[in-house]
């Protein structure tokens, strides 16, 4: 049908779009590695911080979203980070990476029309995939936002 086509690409799009907010590729892209765990004067989180924080709630959404078994971090701790900045040289190229294939898999999953959008999702408690998609997006353009902020406050 083609409405639900147009609805499932508008979801895919949604995820991670610039009509009304920026990319997150435009907010990561050549972030100075020596400002990545530098928390602004007054602020609560550092790049580093938020980028943790992205990966983890997008990967728990999705995983909640197709998988029974799936067991959420603990809140909200368990969406954090422990440190400010990056344990390691690689850390936040491998952190930018596994949120940008949750995203392409979100993706897949609203675009797969074997998937019923309005459905409950059987182990929640009254969740649908639209539901959660609609989160996963919400989520992500509140946090690549602050971390646009971030990354402008710290002059880079």
């Amino acid at each position: 049908m083609k409405d639900d086509k147009a609805l499932r690409d508008l979801l895919r799009s949604l995820l991670d779009w610039d009509n009304a907010h920026i990319r997150f590729d435009d907010a990561v892209k050549d972030f100075p590695r020596e400002l990545r765990g530098i928390r602004p004067d007054g602020g609560p989180h550092s790049p580093w911080e938020l980028l943790e924080h992205l990966r983890i709630a997008l990967a728990d959404i999705l995983e909640f979203s197709r998988d029974a078994a799936h067991v959420s971090p603990e809140f909200p701790s368990g969406y954090w980070p422990s440190t400010s900045a990056p344990p390691t040289e690689t850390a936040w190229d491998e952190s930018a990476e596994a949120y940008r294939a949750s995203l392409r898999e979100f993706g897949e999953l609203a675009a797969d029309s074997s998937i019923d959008l309005f459905a409950t999702i059987p182990h929640g408690t009254g969740q649908t995939v639209l539901r959660e998609i609609l989160l996963a997006a919400d989520h992500n353009a509140y946090h690549v936002g602050q971390l646009m902020m971030v990354r402008r406050i710290l002059g880079a």
